[in-house]
């Protein structure tokens, strides 16, 4: 997975909602690109997106698509399951690498740890896969 980048300088007079769209399909083209938008996303993401939906389902879609470059526009642990499911010559993008869920992030590395550790004593961790939310 990789933050995406932009190969051409940026005009300094913003681009009107057609043209933006139009420059987006055209280096969608160009790229052989898919456009994956979270549910939650402003409807003008949504609008240009090929597919719109929950992150496991995005995901499977990411897997089932021939793009070279997956644009996903959600969160880390979106755009890294896209990532395990794609192919290893299929690209994901995550837009903003800034972006965050405050779901996962609770989750601290300690803990998770700890838990393993607590049902390691009471359970055979060998034959057992953690199932997360996703």
């Amino acid at each position: 997975m990789t933050a995406a980048s932009t190969a051409k300088t940026v005009s300094p007079v913003p681009l009107n909602k057609n043209e933006l769209s139009s420059e987006i399909n055209e280096l969608r083209k160009k790229h052989n690109a898919v456009i994956l938008a979270h549910y939650y996303q402003d409807p003008e993401i949504q609008d240009i997106a090929d597919f719109v939906g929950d992150s496991l389902e995005l995901s499977r879609k990411a897997s089932n698509t021939n793009a070279d470059v997956i644009v996903f526009c959600g969160v880390h642990f979106m755009a890294e399951t896209a990532d395990i499911l794609t192919a290893s010559d299929q690209n994901v993008l995550l837009p903003n690498m800034a972006a965050g869920c405050s779901m996962a992030d609770m989750a601290q590395t300690e803990d998770v740890e700890e838990a393993w550790f607590e049902l390691g004593s009471v359970l055979d961790i060998t034959r057992v896969i953690p199932v997360t939310y996703m």
